[in-house]
C-alpha cells in the first residue's frame, strides 16, 4: 500500500526523497534484464567499483528476496536484502532493499528497461523514506556515485556477454 501511495504522487513530491541514475547499455533490453535474474549474472557485477557480492539465496520472482553480502575493497562486509515487488520481463523491476527483511529503513527502487535501437536505457529511480535518509545514502554511503559505477559494471558485463553469445 505504500508503494501504490508514493508510485501515485507526483515527482516534486519524492523529488528531496529520490535518487535517479541512468545509462544506455549496448545491448537489447532482454540481455540487460536477464542480468538481473540469476546468481551467475548478478555476482559478476553488482555493487559499485571494488565490491564483490556473496549471495546466501536468491529467488527472482514477485515476493522472492536475495539474500546477499557486498564485500568492500577495505575488507567491510554489508549484509544486503532485497525483495521483489514488480517484474515485468525486459520492462521493470520493482524492488524493496535494506539490511535485512525487517529493516526500517528498507528503500524502494525501480528499474525501467527501454529500447534504445539496438541498445538499452536503464534507468534506476530510487525513493528512501526520508530526506534525511537520502541525504546519509548521497554522503555516507556515496549512492549516487556507487549507483553510477553499478550500472557501469553492469554495462562491462553484459558486453561481455553479447559478445559470448554473438560468438556462440
Amino acid at each position: 500500500m505504500a508503494s501504490a501511495g508514493r508510485e501515485a504522487g507526483t515527482q516534486s513530491e519524492v523529488a528531496d526523497r529520490e535518487i535517479v541514475i541512468s545509462r544506455v547499455i549496448d545491448a537489447p533490453p532482454e540481455l540487460v534484464f536477464e542480468a538481473f535474474t540469476e546468481v551467475r549474472h548478478l555476482s559478476q557485477w553488482w555493487g559499485p567499483n571494488g565490491f564483490t557480492t556473496t549471495t546466501r539465496s536468491l529467488e527472482f520472482r514477485v515476493g522472492g528476496e536475495w539474500d546477499f553480502v557486498m564485500h568492500g575493497p577495505d575488507g567491510t562486509d554489508y549484509s544486503e536484502w532485497i525483495r521483489w515487488t514488480e517484474i515485468v520481463p525486459a520492462q521493470r523491476i520493482a524492488m524493496l532493499h535494506g539490511e535485512s527483511r525487517d529493516d526500517p529503513n528498507a528503500f524502494e527502487s525501480v528499474l525501467t528497461f527501454e529500447r534504445d535501437g539496438a541498445a538499452t536505457r536503464i534507468e534506476m529511480r530510487t525513493v528512501f523514506p526520508t530526506p534525511a535518509m537520502r541525504q546519509e545514502a548521497v554522503e555516507k554511503y556515496h549512492a549516487v556515485e556507487g549507483g553510477q559505477q553499478t550500472l557501469g559494471n553492469l554495462a562491462a558485463y553484459v558486453a561481455e556477454l553479447a559478445e559470448r553469445e554473438g560468438e556462440g
